[in-house]
């Protein structure tokens, strides 16, 4: 059985982008390294994402209270379970993702709001706390940014980052690794020590097997003190 890896590129540039020509390299190295890698692409800014508001936001509250759909609001509803559908079938994920305006481009932001459902990638329990639902699968993150982010005091204006860690963390996907490709925008020389550093750090980190022995992943079965999602038919 193969390993299914989502490819979520969240830059109109694709892979012409300084993101995209860092998650090639990574993409070269892991599939040179694991054989059984098959990889779905899903460009954002070219997708036809489902509404977030709309007829849709009036199912997914409805839904939260056990309130039936009609035809109409089913079938589009359909489009938000789809895009889930999608997102849950990975086993690994790569986000390349560049820093816009010291946090993610609107796509992404977008595209979590779609598939970060209530009943479907977290839950409540009886007490009311949150749930991830999505667990051992992993994530890796290749960000650019025009400054350097690491240290004080710009690191205290990286809103991308600690962003995609917590709502992805809250999904229950905590094995998240990044590559934050910095500073693009200072100097030529800047950029090119930067892309130097960030090919050798991925060629690295692929070659000392960061994601050798993969588990056996999926959607965790709903506890029974959790309130159960609901899938359409």
């Amino acid at each position: 059985m193969s390993t299914r890896l989502l490819h979520i590129i969240a830059t109109p540039r694709g892979l012409a982008s300084n993101t995209g020509r860092v998650s090639s390299v990574l993409l070269e190295e892991l599939h040179e390294r694991y054989e059984d890698l098959t990889v779905n692409t899903l460009d954002l800014f070219a997708a036809d994402l489902p509404a977030v508001a709309g007829v849709n936001i009036k199912s997914k509250y409805a839904l939260m209270t056990g309130q039936p759909l009609d035809e109409a609001a089913r079938t589009s509803w359909g489009e938000i379970e789809r895009t889930i559908e999608q997102f849950l079938d990975a086993d690994l994920y790569l986000m390349t993702v560049p820093m816009w305006n010291f946090s993610i481009p609107y796509a992404l932001k977008y595209y979590i709001d779609a598939i970060v459902q209530p009943g479907y990638l977290f839950a409540y329990d009886a007490t009311g706390q949150p749930h991830g639902l999505v667990h051992d699968k992993r994530m890796v993150c290749v960000t650019s940014r025009g400054a350097d982010y690491s240290q004080p005091p710009t690191a205290a204006l990286d809103f991308a980052e600690p962003y995609l860690r917590t709502i992805f963390g809250f999904v229950g996907i905590t094995d998240l690794h990044f590559f934050n490709v910095q500073p693009m925008d200072v100097s030529q020389e800047a950029r090119r020590d930067a892309f130097r550093s960030a090919i050798n750090d991925v060629r690295s980190w692929v070659a000392n097997g960061a994601w050798d022995g993969m588990p056996d992943v999926g959607i965790d079965e709903i506890p029974s003190d959790l309130n159960p999602p609901v899938i359409l038919d």
